[in-house]
């Protein structure tokens, strides 16, 4: 064994060794427990970030960790191919998106395994090749036949710079999630999936999950947004239409003085066929925003479209408005507007003149002020001027309301849900086709298997105007039993291939359907899915929404796909900035000089280059906009993999953010260079005393001691508490243990041994090719990846002596060492007789002493 810890060999040897013998490749075998350990995976960007190093590094060491519980595991990876990047990296270096895609999975394929992560590549997964999606198409034209898709024309989020439909949960403050654009309203056919069918059953299956984050099960309930409330129906004066309203807050009813229409509602559209005002105010609220966030600060705006509504159980006269902060595409596109008792109402009848009626006073006893000229009052509490109602609470109109609505056939309680339909078509050319042939007259039917996949030509042009398949009259020619068909040039929310991608994983060369049913069935659901909490709608309620369909489909047996998850928190970095020409330039912190006091604090940070003195702006997540991203490939260069990953996991809890801080990565490599030596001074002793645990003295008992209860806390740390952080700080315990013993044969070379190989299997999924070096060093036969996880000698726990802390009136004031087996009378005398203990004690009465077995003695002193 080579003195010097050299990474840049040993990770070389342990990578072959892993390939070589396709340690990693996963099998079926029923007659295993299995294990499905997997990560969000990564969109092919061309690079890693450090983000990405520490989601992966964080599976890699549970599925290590878990493959040495003696469970057959699988870790798969694989690239989320698709999307509007690719096309405007295409448009940029004038290249095509299927090559410059293609390009950056073979670069990052090549970082991923540097880095020594487990993963079983002969199940990558890539989801813009035809074997990938063929399945996908299949699957939506099976949606179809069974009546869970349809198109429409719908009201939806247009991003002018990307080109594209956005999903309401992509508009981030009113702007597309990746152009950062303002988001315009567009009228355009969309092909949509019934997520609402399924929305009961997503909403109760989350109590299905104890394993996954509070926040994000929370997040996922609020999305869904299921609420008690009534149908109702307004008539329209002199006309036979009506209009559709619900509500959650029927007790309200009384105090209706509008209803208000979106711009895109049929009435709207009737009055505004004479009414040029009104067909300029909905082509104004085409361009305004759809973010509920916006939509609840933006200033309401509307006007009357000259129609009259017939107030249900009233016959009250009310007028119809149309109003910005009302969606079509939400419920039936209008509400009954109560000003008295809604802030949203409330502000738009304060704007137009429009009457404010109290019908809501508070409950007996309650301090609340009611003053509608100032806001509308919202609490819940007994009605008034509610004809026959009055009197009553709000809970108990809500049901006498709504038994009156069903007598008169005017309404009827019903549950509803936030949640809208998936909108799946995307305008862009770098996605899977949609699988629909449109007919020559009109409609259109789902292209048949045996003309699956629909293939997107990967050899094109991109002009960053227009898709290359809708500019494309040949691409869009097909026939259907001798007919002439279109092609439908829509392509899918990349979404669609993140939904279902886990399953793919357990049979991806599976050429007869979607999956092998006997692989999924064993591998599903997946037992820990690791990511960030960003996709907690988006992404996280897709898949389950998907997995029911494939589970309906009979295509797996499970209802849910992920039983445990973890979201891992952000990586931090340092930023700096000068100030220039008034602005501020972000300066890379690889490119900062700090000097330091004498006692390690920061006096100056300048720019190494220029000397230029730079602003220290805290800590924030590592962006290309702040210049602070650190490259995974230099640092791999300098410490090496052990160092990175080792850093990844002790700086934070998984599921917190992380600071990078540059002295932490030269502690972390410090101290594998410790753990190096203290094997190799093993080694040089060249002892092979075989360990006898009846014949150790006081030190050696005490290190074996050390050595347990570090195995005890670590494997907690691992299973069920997950907090890698914590098991890292024991084992530089151990090995500080380890260092204060004086080293020579015999008892101490066996105890020290067994500390040291403790200390390698520990650390093996975290640093595994350190690991794997020093466990054949130790003269194992077998590699360390191939090891089962330390046990605990019980025997090893117990202690034959105790120290008790002794307190005098609750302060600490001396330590005693007792014999494990000592009395209580014996522990109290030795406690007084402490030397520094009788000087707090002496010439004063002793009122009580409090001995705590194990632990402390108090005397309590007048």
């Amino acid at each position: 064994m080579d003195a010097t810890y050299n990474p840049s060999v040993i990770e070389a040897q342990a990578q072959h060794f892993w390939e070589e013998k396709q340690i990693f490749r996963a099998v079926k075998d029923s007659s295993r427990e299995k294990y499905y350990c997997m990560s969000m995976f990564p969109y092919p960007s061309g690079q890693l970030h450090m983000g990405h190093v520490r989601n992966y590094t964080i599976s890699d060491v549970i599925a290590r960790y878990q493959r040495m519980l003696g469970k057959n595991v699988l870790h798969p990876m694989g690239w989320d191919a698709f999307g509007l990047p690719a096309e405007n990296a295409a448009i940029q270096n004038k290249t095509a998106p299927a090559k410059w895609t293609y390009a950056n999975t073979d670069q990052m394929r090549e970082q991923l395994k540097a880095l020594g992560f487990g993963f079983d590549w002969s199940r990558e997964v890539t989801t813009c090749k035809p074997d990938y999606y063929k399945w996908e198409q299949w699957f939506f034209t099976r949606l179809y036949e069974k009546g869970l898709v349809y198109k429409k024309m719908a009201t939806v989020n247009w991003d002018p710079v990307d080109q594209t439909v956005l999903a309401n949960e992509q508009v981030i403050d009113g702007r597309g999630w990746r152009s950062g654009a303002l988001v315009e309203r567009r009228e355009i056919p969309q092909w949509f999936i019934k997520i609402t069918d399924y929305a009961e059953e997503l909403l109760n299956d989350l109590d299905k999950l104890p394993h996954w984050p509070e926040q994000v099960k929370t997040m996922q309930r609020n999305w869904i947004g299921r609420s008690e409330g009534v149908n109702l129906t307004f008539a329209v004066k002199d006309s036979a239409d009506t209009i559709d309203v619900y509500t959650t807050r029927p007790d309200t009813l009384f105090g209706v003085s509008y209803v208000a229409v979106a711009a895109q509602h049929p009435l709207t559209q009737q009055a505004a066929a004479k009414h040029p005002e009104l067909q300029a105010f909905m082509a104004k609220c085409q361009q305004m925003t759809t973010s509920e966030a916006d939509m609840a600060t933006m200033e309401k705006l509307g006007m009357s479209i000259g129609l009259t509504a017939i107030h249900p159980l009233t016959g009250d006269e009310v007028p119809v408005w149309t109003a910005n902060f009302v969606l079509m595409d939400y419920g039936s596109g209008a509400v009954m507007a109560v000003p008295g008792h809604d802030e949203r109402d409330w502000e738009f009848a304060h704007k137009y003149g429009i009457p404010i009626k109290q019908v809501i006073r508070p409950l007996d006893g309650s301090d609340d002020v009611v003053d509608l000229s100032q806001a509308a009052y919202t609490t819940k509490g007994v009605l008034v001027n509610s004809g026959r109602f009055d009197g009553m609470t709000s809970e108990e109109a809500f049901q006498a309301i709504a038994a009156e609505l069903t007598a008169q056939g005017k309404g009827e309680k019903t549950t509803n849900y936030r949640l809208r339909d998936w909108g799946v078509s995307r305008q862009r050319y770098w996605g899977a086709p949609i699988p629909m042939f449109n007919l020559p007259t009109g409609g259109e039917v789902p292209v048949p298997m045996h003309k699956l996949p629909v293939l997107l030509p990967e050899d094109v042009v991109m002009d960053g105007v227009q898709s290359p398949i809708k500019a494309d009259p040949e691409w869009r020619k097909d026939e259907l039993n001798g007919e002439a068909v279109e092609r439908e040039t829509d392509t899918f929310d990349t979404f669609m291939e993140s939904s279902w991608y886990y399953a793919r994983y357990t049979s991806p060369h599976y050429k007869e359907g979607m999956v092998d049913p006997e692989e999924a069935n064993y591998w599903l659901p997946v037992d820990q899915y690791v990511g960030g909490i960003e996709h907690a709608i988006l992404h996280l309620l897709y898949s389950r929404f998907f997995h029911k369909l494939m589970r309906d489909e009979g295509l797996v047996n499970s209802d849910e796909p992920f039983e445990r998850l973890l979201c891992q928190g952000m990586v931090l970095a340092d930023t700096y900035y000068k100030t220039v020409n008034g602005g501020q330039v972000w300066i890379s912190p690889k490119d900062v000089t700090l000097e330091k006091d004498d006692k390690g604090h920061t006096v100056r940070a300048y720019e190494t280059a220029t000397g230029d003195d730079v602003m220290h702006a805290g800590m924030s997540k590592m962006s290309k906009s702040k210049n602070n991203g650190v490259n995974p490939k230099e640092t791999l260069a300098t410490y090496g993999a052990d160092t990175v990953r080792l850093f990844a996991m002790f700086a934070a809890p998984p599921d917190q953010t992380l600071e990078w801080i540059e002295t932490g990565v030269q502690g972390a490599h410090r101290f594998l260079q410790r753990l190096w030596r203290s094997v190799h001074a093993l080694l040089e002793l060249n002892d092979a005393t075989v360990l006898d645990t009846g014949t150790l003295d006081n030190e050696q008992q005490d290190l074996r001691r050390k050595t347990h209860e570090t195995i005890q806390k670590v494997s907690d740390d691992f299973d069920r508490r997950q907090t890698f952080n914590t098991a890292i700080a024991a084992t530089m315990e151990l090995l500080n243990a380890v260092n204060k013993v004086s080293l020579k044969s015999g008892q101490t070379a066996a105890v020290v041994r067994e500390a040291l190989e403790a200390a390698v299997l520990m650390l093996s999924p975290i640093t595994p090719h350190i690991a794997h070096s020093l466990w054949a060093a130790l003269g194992h036969d077998t590699a360390v990846v191939n090891e089962v996880w330390p046990k605990v000698d019980e025997s090893a726990l117990v202690r034959n002596e105790i120290t008790y802390v002794v307190q005098v009136n609750g302060k600490v004031r001396g330590r005693i060492d007792v014999a494990a087996d000592t009395d209580k009378a014996t522990i109290e005398a030795l406690a007084r007789a402490e030397s520094n203990v009788v000087k707090f004690i002496e010439g004063k009465e002793t009122k009580r002493v409090i001995v705590v077995p194990g632990k402390l003695v108090n005397i309590v002193v007048a």
